[in-house]
C-alpha cells in the first residue's frame, strides 16, 4: 500500500514537472513567434530605421517567415523582381498622373473655350483666352485637375501596391511641441532653399532663359485670387502630401526607408516642372519625409506644408507693400534664426535612416533597372527642358 502511494506521489510530481516544462515551452514558443514577427519588420537589422513605418518583408520574400532567416547581401533574382514591382508601380503612377492631369486639364480648357466662343460668337480673337486666363476659370481648372489627380492616383497607387490607406494617419508621438519645432525648422529650410532657387533662376535669366512654368497673371480677379489661395494654401498641401509622402514614399520604402525619403523628394521636385522649384521642393521634401516617417503619419508634413505655402502666398501677394513686407521680413528672419536651432535639435535627436550595405543593393541599384522609374524621370526632365526651350524661343 505504501509502495503504491509512493508511485502515486512520484507520478504526481512527474506530471507537475511535465506540466511546468510544457508551460515553459509554450512561453518560449510565444516569445519566438513574437521575435519572428518583429524580425519580419526588420530583416536588415537596421536600428536607425523607424520601427512603426516598416512593412512585413514577407510581402517581398514569402520565405522570410522561415526560422533563422537572414537577408543575403546581394538580392536574388526573385527578390529583385519583387522589389522592382513596387518601384515600377511608383514610377508608372508618376507617369500616368502626369499624362492624365495634362490631358484632363487640356480637354477641360478646350471645352470651356468652346462654350465661351459659342456664347460670344462676335468676340475678338484671343479675347476668350484672355478672359479665361485672367478670371477664375484657369485657376479653377488648375484646382480641379490636381485635386482629382493627386487624390485619385494616391488611392490607385495604394490599391495597386496592396497597401491600406489607413497607415497614413496612424500618428505616433506627435505633440504640439513637435508641430512647432517642425514648422519653424521647415521655415528655415524653405527660406534657405528659396535663396538657392533664386540664385539658380538668376543664372538662367542671364542667358535669356526663363524657369517659370506658370503664368503669374492667372486669376487676377477677386474670385480667381480666392481660388488660387485656396489651392496654394490648402488643396495643394493636402493632396501633394497624400500623393508624395502617402503613396510614393511608402511604395519606395519597402526595403530601404532612406531611399523612400529621397526618392519621394526627388519626384516631388520633378513634379514642379522647373529647376529652381525642383531644388526647393527636393530639399523641403526630404524634411517632410523625415518627419512623416518619425511620426508614422502624413499629418506632420501637411501642417508644415500649409504653413510654408501660406507664407509664400502672403510674401508674393504683398511684395509691393513696404509695411507688410517689413513686418513679415523681420518675422521671417527671427524664424530663420530660431529655425536653425530647431533643426539642429531635431536632427540631433532624430537622424535620417542610414541604409545598411544590403539595403543599398536594393535601392538605386534596382531602381535604375525599373522601366517605370526611368520613364517617369525621362518624361519629367524632358518636359522641364521643353518649357525652358519654349520660353527662350518666345523671348
Amino acid at each position: 500500500m505504501n509502495e503504491t502511494q509512493g508511485y502515486t506521489a512520484e507520478y504526481a510530481a512527474l506530471s507537475h514537472e511535465i506540466y511546468s516544462l510544457t508551460k515553459q515551452l509554450e512561453e518560449k514558443e510565444k516569445e519566438y513567434r513574437e521575435f519572428t514577427k518583429t524580425d519580419l519588420h526588420d530583416p536588415f537589422r537596421n536600428p536607425t530605421e523607424f520601427r512603426w513605418y516598416r512593412d512585413d518583408y514577407s510581402e517581398i520574400l514569402p520565405w522570410a517567415t522561415m526560422p533563422e532567416f537572414t537577408v543575403p547581401f546581394e538580392p536574388a533574382k526573385v527578390e529583385k523582381s519583387a522589389i522592382r514591382r513596387f518601384y515600377n508601380i511608383g514610377g508608372f503612377i508618376m507617369l500616368i498622373q502626369f499624362f492624365a492631369s495634362s490631358v484632363f486639364a487640356y480637354l477641360l480648357m478646350m471645352l470651356i473655350n468652346l462654350m465661351l466662343n459659342n456664347m460670344n460668337p462676335n468676340a475678338a480673337n484671343g479675347a476668350v483666352s484672355y478672359y479665361m486666363q485672367n478670371s477664375s476659370i484657369m485657376a479653377s481648372i488648375n484646382l480641379i485637375t490636381y485635386l482629382g489627380a493627386n487624390v485619385g492616383f494616391t488611392f490607385l497607387a495604394l490599391k495597386w501596391a496592396k497597401i491600406k490607406p489607413s497607415f497614413m494617419f496612424k500618428t505616433r508621438d506627435y505633440h504640439f511641441y513637435d508641430a512647432v519645432q517642425h514648422c519653424i525648422a521647415g521655415i528655415f529650410i524653405w527660406y534657405s532653399s528659396a535663396i538657392i532657387a533664386g540664385g539658380i533662376d538668376n543664372i538662367f535669366k542671364k542667358y535669356g532663359f526663363s524657369t517659370d512654368v506658370l503664368d503669374m497673371d492667372m486669376g487676377k480677379t477677386g474670385l480667381g485670387f480666392a481660388v488660387l489661395t485656396m489651392y496654394s494654401c490648402i488643396i495643394a498641401p493636402l493632396t501633394e502630401e497624400l500623393f508624395f509622402r502617402g503613396a510614393i514614399m511608402k511604395i519606395f520604402s519597402k526595403s530601404n526607408q532612406r531611399f523612400g525619403i529621397f526618392m519621394s523628394a526627388f519626384f516631388f521636385g520633378l513634379a514642379h516642372g522647373n529647376l529652381p522649384q525642383f531644388t526647393l521642393a527636393f530639399l523641403i521634401g526630404i524634411f517632410f519625409g523625415h518627419i512623416d516617417m518619425k511620426h508614422n503619419s502624413i499629418v506632420p508634413s501637411i501642417v508644415v506644408h500649409i504653413l510654408i505655402n501660406t507664407l509664400a502666398t502672403v510674401v508674393t501677394e504683398f511684395k509691393d507693400n513696404t509695411v507688410v513686407m517689413g513686418i513679415s521680413g523681420m518675422l521671417l528672419i527671427l524664424c530663420y534664426i530660431i529655425g536653425i536651432i530647431m533643426l539642429v535639435i531635431f536632427r540631433k535627436n532624430c537622424k535620417l535612416p542610414v541604409s545598411t550595405p544590403a539595403q543599398t543593393r536594393r535601392g538605386i541599384a534596382i531602381a535604375k533597372t525599373s522601366v517605370g522609374v526611368i520613364l517617369a524621370i525621362v518624361v519629367h526632365v524632358a518636359y522641364t527642358l521643353l518649357i525652358i526651350y519654349q520660353t527662350k524661343m518666345s523671348a
